[in-house]
């Protein structure tokens, strides 16, 4: 479901490390993740989160904050900017317009790989990309991100994007139960994309997370995260934590 809304302002000032400003083309996400933190940090209703809202006029409000402003503009802190609505609206692809022009540099954070129609784009700036992958299991996939692109997809997306240049990083959050007894399995699927970094959350627990999780039987794993980080050094991967 979408929302058209238009928004006061594009950016805002963040406080993530390494990102100035915060760029979210839209509000809400189709994805579904179980383990999103979005809702309580937008003060959403985790049920009324699918619900997309559209920020149709976000390309030129950018336009007229981009060129009073310097640093690093990170796109999808909040939700993925290459979310199925996303294909549809191309809010993302006109943000990123802009911002070349303006010679912002990027930081996008996504899980999905719609984000290769724009590598022409990407691949022409500075900065980055993260792609969360936090399982291999489709299964597994399909019950914790249910909205989201599977697995082999964005591994896909990060090895392409790596063989264009672009600098990337897998963002391995949050680290759970799941991952435990397949940490090997998963540290050789995101080496074979080439990427050289992993970035590692071990699921920063909110109120309403925290029970949404509990009711579902589903926990982070500090010994899976460990393991990871381990096979992912001894492989070459620089691996630093998220927060």
């Amino acid at each position: 479901m979408f929302e058209t809304v238009k928004c006061k302002r594009a950016l805002s000032p963040s406080g993530l490390p390494g990102i100035d400003y915060a760029l979210n083309p839209y509000g809400g996400c189709e994805h579904g993740c179980v383990y999103c933190y979005g809702p309580e940090v937008t003060h959403t209703d985790f049920r009324e989160w699918r619900i997309v809202r559209v920020r149709s006029n976000i390309a030129e409000r950018l336009a007229k904050e981009a060129v009073n402003i310097d640093g690093t503009v990170g796109i999808g802190t909040v939700t993925d900017p290459y979310q199925y609505a996303e294909k549809r609206f191309k809010l993302s692809c006109q943000c990123l317009e802009v911002l070349r022009s303006a010679g912002l540099r990027i930081h996008i954070h996504t899980k999905s790989d719609l984000v290769l129609r724009d590598l022409d784009i990407i691949a022409g700036m500075k900065g980055e990309v993260g792609m969360t992958v936090t399982t291999l299991d489709d299964k597994i996939s399909h019950i914790t991100e249910p909205g989201a692109p599977l697995p082999a997809r964005r591994l896909d997306a990060l090895e392409k994007l790596t063989d264009a240049g672009v600098d990337t990083y897998a963002l391995v959050g949050p680290v759970l139960m799941f991952l435990e007894g397949k940490e090997e399995r998963f540290v050789d699927a995101i080496a074979s994309t080439g990427t050289g970094r992993m970035c590692i959350d071990r699921l920063n627990m909110r109120p309403e997370l925290s029970a949404r999780m509990d009711r579902m039987g589903i926990t982070g794993s500090i010994a899976a995260l460990e393991k990871i980080r381990r096979l992912a050094e001894d492989a070459g991967i620089k691996v630093t934590d998220v927060f």
